[in-house]
């Protein structure tokens, strides 16, 4: 098996990509893609352990990521119960270039909220007010800081 990995190492330096970068911190190099409006697939833990996948928009806000959702989604249940999440975050313009990250939840919040919805359908839709809000809804901050992050491409 390891000299499988290492023979796909190997293949991909030799086609002219780049090894991944790994750090605790998304690299400056990558951080473009945070402003983008790239869609992210956030992985959350299930309280059996099986993972749970969403697309997501995101946010950078300090060295932590930021990710806007609603109250009582499986997603917002399985982060209060257990904080370790990982995402993956394509370049929109090149899909060969991303962003693999493992963290956890350091806070919730719904402070802010509404209006940070509102700025990141501004981001993604190019619309002043986010359109799919649903009465009686109420929206939450998830600060995500990284433990280890891969930036590749």
């Amino acid at each position: 098996m390891a000299q499988l990995i290492t023979a796909a190492f190997s293949l991909s330096l030799k086609v002219g990509t780049q090894a991944p970068i790994m750090s605790k911190a998304i690299p400056d190099s990558h951080l473009d893609i945070l402003k983008k409006p790239s869609f992210a697939h956030l992985a959350t833990l299930m309280p059996d352990g099986a993972p749970q996948s969403s697309p997501v928009w995101v946010d950078f806000s300090q060295g932590r990521v930021i990710v806007n959702s609603t109250q009582g989604r499986i997603k917002d249940q399985n982060m209060r119960t257990d904080p370790r999440v990982s995402l993956s975050i394509t370049d929109p313009d090149n899909p060969y270039r991303g962003i693999l990250l493992r963290g956890r939840v350091i806070e919730i919040t719904t402070e802010g909220a509404d209006d940070h919805i509102d700025a990141m359908a501004k981001k993604y839709l190019n619309q002043d007010r986010y359109p799919f809000r649903q009465p009686g809804e109420v929206r939450v901050l998830y600060y995500i800081e990284p433990d280890r992050v891969s930036a590749m491409g």
